[in-house]
């Protein structure tokens, strides 16, 4: 028993020595570690103050790149440490078991930290960065590709200059916009006209609109066609009045032949460059404008208003219209119409001896004036009768049959006119809806999700392949009705 104690006594001795060496180790080691740690802590803090104190174009220096380099690799390569593994660093490697060493060695030479230090390593013997082999390929045909679409760029811009130089900023025969033209701006939203106004171009002054105001200073010399900023930074189109226009938004003391019932009575009356017509009820000068530009230069109108404040109104538009377009074209409209204010019952010293292609008549009462003007209609010629209601026609028809004249009522028609909208269909979210093809059995309802996903990579698409997107068609909301009955007598021979 004596001799037990001391052998076990010794034993646990050299059990205390052992442990306590390998701890002293152990510390010892780290202390290194932690050493070393501050050692690398104070040198990045000195090379990033560094990096701060000099100037830009040091940032770009072989040092700077590859220490920022290699901190992103670690960065983005280092991973956090399992609960085993920080307890296994902070024991003695002679109390751990073999199958934490084991899984530590494993830790240490980790497959993806290898190439990573064997790529820094190169890289501090090269003194630059290297490219990986993937992300050089990758980079190549990135370069490839680049060098495809700046080809094709530079094709597109110089057919585009091509195209260009054929083209003329304005049509052919007209200039920039100058003061003094008719104009006219407008704002269309979602395919609606929101605003449109005309007006004329002067000096010092500004179109105010709601949605902003533009200088007319800065409209001279645009060409016509182009979008403008307001002050509200809203494109605004500018653009030149066309005839139509000007008829519509032009002042007005009675009513107007509108462009729609003007046409159609030119076709009806068959008018063409070089004909004598005859007006009465010359009204706002609507339907003398159209009649002025059929007949051309070598044609003339006569137009007869018997009140004088209409009169006064046909005369100040045509001139106006004419001062506009000298303006436009460089050249003068033909000053063809001659007004006279005058009853046409009474003014048969007035036609004289003259001799007419086609009669217009825009009168309340227009059987009263056929007496006087169909003998000074040419045989086959036409008469056409602008009437605003059907009792109008009925009293014309009436003292047709009763005056016995050489007349044949051809035709009594209304010409409608129906806008449409036609737009594609939008959500609410601004973006275009899909066609969706109709489910026709029940197999079919399995894949609904999969085409409402591809139906919403379709719609985020700027511009969607052709057919793919369904339109909306019906009948615009603001439809213009009833203007006129047209009555179409032809002078014949008995």
């Amino acid at each position: 028993m004596a001799v037990q104690m001391p052998i076990t006594g010794l034993l646990f001795l050299h059990r205390l020595v052992r442990i306590s060496t390998s701890s002293q180790r152990h510390l010892s080691s780290m202390g290194i570690l932690l050493k070393y740690e501050r050692e690398t802590r104070t040198f990045s803090t000195a090379s990033v103050k560094l990096n701060e104190n000099k100037g830009d174009n040091e940032d770009s220096s072989p040092v700077a790149t590859k220490l920022t380099f290699r901190q992103a690799l670690l960065s983005r390569r280092r991973r956090p440490l399992s609960p085993l593994e920080r307890l296994s660093n902070l024991l003695p490697q002679d109390t751990l078991s073999p199958e934490v060493m084991k899984l530590r060695e494993q830790n240490q030479q980790d497959p993806e930290e290898v190439p990573i230090i064997q790529e820094l390593g190169t890289q501090e013997r090269s003194g630059h960065e290297t490219i990986p082999k993937e992300a050089d390929s990758e980079t190549h045909h990135a370069s490839d590709a680049s060098t495809e679409t700046n080809a094709s760029d530079t094709q597109l811009n110089e057919a585009f200059h091509e195209d260009k130089s054929l083209t003329s900023p304005t049509l052919p025969g007209e200039s920039l916009l100058a003061f003094g033209e008719l104009l006219v701006a407008e704002y269309r939203k979602k395919g609606r006209v929101e605003f449109r106004k005309m007006f004329e171009l002067q000096t010092g002054t500004r179109l105010q609109s709601s949605w902003g105001i533009i200088q007319h200073d800065d409209i001279a010399g645009q060409p016509a066609g182009c979008f403008l900023k307001t002050s509200r930074g809203v494109l605004i189109l500018v653009r030149r009045a066309s005839l139509e226009d000007y008829v519509l938004y032009m002042k007005r003391g009675p009513a107007i032949a509108y462009p729609k019932d003007a046409g159609t009575m030119l076709m009806m009356m068959d008018v063409t460059e070089g004909d004598r017509v005859l007006e009465s009820g010359s009204g706002s000068g609507a339907m003398s404008l159209f009649l002025s530009r059929a007949v051309g230069c070598r044609g003339s109108v006569l137009s007869v208003e018997v009140r004088e404040d209409h009169h006064r109104r046909a005369v100040l538009n045509y001139k106006r219209w004419r001062t506009s377009w000298s303006l436009r074209r460089g050249e003068e409209w033909p000053d063809n119409v001659q007004f006279h204010n005058s009853d046409l019952c009474t003014a048969s010293l007035l036609l004289g001896a003259q001799g007419f292609h086609a009669v217009a008549l825009d009168l309340i009462n227009p059987h009263l004036v056929l007496p006087t003007v169909i003998p000074h209609l040419h045989p086959g010629a036409v008469c056409a009768v602008y009437l605003a209601n059907i009792t109008q026609v009925i009293d014309l028809l009436e003292a047709l049959r009763c005056l016995a004249l050489p007349l044949l009522c051809e035709r009594i028609i209304e010409v409608p006119m129906r806008d449409w909208v036609v737009a594609p269909a939008l959500q609410k979210d601004g973006r275009y809806c899909a066609r969706k093809s109709p489910i026709l059995d029940e197999d079919q309802r399995e894949d609904e999700t999969t085409v409402e996903a591809d139906t919403e990579e379709m719609t985020t698409e700027k511009h969607p392949a052709f057919g793919s997107i369904p339109y909306i068609a019906r009948p615009h909301p603001e439809q213009m009705s009833h203007t006129a009955f047209l009555v179409k007598l032809r002078k014949c021979v008995r």
